[in-house]
């Protein structure tokens, strides 16, 4: 079984800070099932690959 880093999972401040939106913005994205997060007590901790992934399809969505 591998072990998974700490700095692979990010809060919603960092989140929101990297797509420059507020936390509210990805709190809504987790909630709709948009950007996949794991919950920690009271709080979510997403993926860094699902950010990426999931600015990767936004942009080429776009174009």
């Amino acid at each position: 079984m591998t072990q998974e880093r700490h700095d692979d999972f990010m809060t919603v401040a960092e989140v929101a800070a990297i797509m420059r939106v507020s936390k509210m913005t990805v709190y809504r994205l987790v909630h709709s099932g948009e950007l996949p997060a794991v919950r920690v007590g009271r709080s979510f901790r997403v993926p860094a690959n699902a950010v990426d992934e999931y600015l990767r399809q936004s942009y080429m969505g776009t174009a």
